[in-house]
């Protein structure tokens, strides 16, 4: 059934926050005054990430028994960062979360701070979140999207440049550019060569001419929200 699930994921969530695990060294610091643990994983990203899903959250739990703590229980949530469903899925816990002394979250940083808004014990990151990405393969993703909250997709072939270039730039390559190569990583295609040559492909080419304004950094602050209108 899970790797059913995995492989749900794998084609139905294409875009996901990519996470990976904390060294152990560092969770066994942050635990070390705690003995009674309970242990939450997230169905979607962390399980296709294989960073939080059923799985690692077993390990998890016979690593830590194995360090002396006290693992009351576990849940894979199915989507950590939602707020309702996860206050739902955690009142079946409850008498196991009455016992805790800490929560560790397995689940990128949105899942946990999910968790510490709904309980009010101690909750304890167990990964660290690294990008929003594209799954090309399983096991194998790439970043694509900075949500910077002024979409050029438009304008640019669908290639972003604000992501894809190493140096964020808007307007045409660096002059380290050398034989379409990037010139911070000399393996990676320059991303305004790939930008121009979609244009060209599409043709498109005049696009390439026109300046954008330096990026409004303002529609890029934090923390934002977003209130869907009925």
């Amino acid at each position: 059934m899970r790797a059913l699930l995995s492989q749900r994921l794998l084609w139905e969530w294409r875009d996901m926050i990519i996470t990976q695990q904390k060294p152990f060294s560092e969770i066994q610091d942050l635990l070390h005054e705690k003995r009674k643990v309970f242990l939450i994983g997230c169905s979607l990203c962390a399980t296709t990430c294989q960073s939080g899903g059923e799985d690692q959250v077993l390990e998890m739990r016979e690593r830590l028994i194995s360090e002396g703590k006290e693992v009351l229980g576990y849940a894979i949530l199915e989507a950590v960062c939602n707020v309702l469903n996860s206050k739902k899925e955690l009142r079946q816990k409850k008498n196991e979360l009455a016992e805790t002394e800490a929560i560790l979250v397995m689940a990128c940083g949105a899942g946990v701070q999910t968790i510490s808004e709904l309980q009010k014990l101690p909750v304890v990151a167990a990964l660290d979140s690294l990008f929003l990405g594209n799954v090309k393969r399983f096991g194998q993703f790439e970043e694509r999207c900075s949500l910077c909250g002024e979409c050029i997709l438009n304008k640019t072939g669908g290639i972003c440049p604000v992501t894809t270039c190493s140096k964020g730039l808007m307007n045409g390559p660096c002059g380290g550019m050398s034989n379409g190569k990037c010139e911070v990583d000399p393996d990676k295609d320059c991303a305004w060569v790939k930008i121009y040559e979609r244009l060209k492909e599409l043709g498109k080419i005049e696009a390439i001419e026109e300046i954008f304004a330096p990026r409004d950094y303002s529609k890029d602050a934090k923390p934002q929200g977003l209130i869907l209108k009925k």
